[in-house]
């Protein structure tokens, strides 16, 4: 099955679907620094290109079986402004533009679990219907899919003819009952048991455990102040035992492996990392709806 990635980033979704079986044959993204990241990790390409300089023919050239990607969140994020007003969430409507003119079997659109409170979202949703996609729509805890972090995103799965929520229950149902914590997931790798998280306000807590899963990784990272007043929510109260996560183990919390390349900026690589995808959230999805591609296959063949 032969994958095109949309708005592709570093490589997050990718290398999950990668992971799931899935053939990427090309990947997307109109941001320099994040594709030659993702160039220096992939063996196809990634070419540098703004999604509205992209036609539908030229993808179509790629024969994709699926389209996945993951299009700009910021005016949805909780960690944005909240106003689609500023053209990113037009964006959303440029991948459904895409698909839609491309006509894969399958397509997979990742965004933050606010887009379900846009309006931009059923406008897209409106285009998938029109070109005649039943739509799977969920909501996954990335902490419950094989990452260590909680982090709620939202997968609009589309089959080109067919039933809605084909994939809905099996993605939601398989989730584990348990948030992984980062202990789980990598053990002692980290050599602390304790980092500091740059909080939006001091009226919320700044330090975590690794024995529990990370808050969402975002694209800040920033050192402990010295005027840190500790927060009664703190998961330890002696500052001296804390200190901030690198670069590199932020990634690691977003689940890429330790030989995956990262070279650039401190600055571009804390948004890069913060963008991606998680690989295990992708790999979680892809081998779901491999998994469903298999077993329908296997009816059909009956």
């Amino acid at each position: 099955m032969t994958v095109i990635d949309l708005f592709c980033g570093c490589g997050g979704l990718s290398l999950g679907f990668e992971k799931a079986g899935f053939e990427i044959v090309k990947a997307f993204d109109k941001w320099d620094r994040a594709v030659s990241i993702y160039n220096s990790n992939f063996k196809h390409n990634a070419e540098l290109v703004d999604a509205y300089n992209l036609s539908a023919e030229y993808i179509k050239s790629f024969n994709p079986d699926i389209i996945i990607g993951g299009p700009p969140c910021q005016d949805y994020s909780s960690a944005g402004k909240q106003d689609e007003t500023q053209g990113r969430a037009n964006l959303t409507l440029r991948y459904a533009e895409l698909v839609c003119g491309v006509a894969p079997k399958w397509f997979v659109m990742e965004n933050v679990d606010r887009i379900t409170k846009s309006t931009t979202l059923p406008l897209a949703i409106d285009k998938f219907r029109k070109a005649n996609y039943g739509l799977s729509q969920v909501v996954l805890d990335a902490s419950k899919c094989g990452t260590p972090q909680k982090r709620k995103r939202f997968f609009l799965i589309g089959e080109l003819n067919a039933c809605d929520d084909f994939l809905t229950q099996s993605l939601l149902n398989d989730q584990s009952k348990k948030s992984m914590t980062i202990r789980d997931y990598l053990g002692d790798e980290f050599h602390t048991d304790y980092y500091y998280r740059h909080p939006r306000s001091y009226a919320r807590r700044a330090i975590f455990s690794i024995d529990e899963p990370s808050p969402t990784i975002r694209g800040v990272n920033r050192p402990i102040p010295g005027t840190y007043q500790i927060h009664p929510n703190d998961a330890t109260d002696c500052i001296e035992r804390v200190r901030p996560l690198t670069t590199l183990e932020r990634a690691r919390i977003q689940t890429f492996p330790t030989n995956f390349v990262f070279e650039g900026s401190k600055t571009d690589l804390e948004q890069i990392i913060g963008n991606a995808v998680p690989v295990e959230l992708a790999a979680y999805v892809g081998k779901h709806l491999s998994k469903y591609i298999r077993d329908k296959s296997e009816v059909s063949q009956e």
